[in-house]
């Protein structure tokens, strides 16, 4: 099980918006960036056609399917799957950063273009999402200024002398 962290609005925006622009850059319909345990980070195009939940949960999966794959054949990992289909293809990249890019295309588009683009924008969502942990960690440790505050010390705060 991977850590979760808070996904700032600022940094979501950001990374939404990488994600619009990599909609638009690889002619695909819809992106979705999805976390190692299947939880949606963010969706750019038109996903409303789409079960999102399931999508992202199915595409972790998949990324754990294909670890094991991996290290069967000694390998450390596969870092990019495609999936072709009749009408929508599938390019999955696992990113450094605990996250997964789920690109979805049709014929208006090419793997080519599509692994350009994302590799492209890969390094921008990887290092904003170094940035949202960045922030969700000092603001974790920011915010616990009484950790060291033991009930002993509350206990004789309150007690009547």
């Amino acid at each position: 099980m991977h850590s979760h962290f808070i996904l700032y609005q600022a940094e979501s925006k950001m990374i939404k918006d990488a994600c619009e622009r990599l909609v638009e850059d690889a002619n695909a319909m819809v992106v979705f960036l999805v976390d190692t345990n299947g939880q949606v980070l963010a969706t750019a195009g038109d996903a409303s056609d789409l079960d999102t939940t399931s999508l992202a949960s199915l595409t972790a999966g998949n990324i754990a399917a294909t670890s094991g794959m991996a290290k069967l054949m000694n390998e450390k990992e596969f870092t990019q799957i495609f999936h072709e289909g009749e009408k929508a293809n599938l390019h999955i990249s696992v990113l450094p950063a605990e996250a997964i890019l789920l690109v979805i295309f049709d014929e208006r588009s090419s793997l080519g273009l599509v692994r350009l683009r994302v590799r492209k924008s890969a390094q921008e969502i990887v290092n904003l999402l170094q940035t949202a942990k960045d922030k969700a960690h000092e603001n974790q440790e920011n915010a616990m200024p009484f950790a060291e505050i033991t009930d002993d010390d509350i206990e004789s705060l309150f007690s009547h002398s």
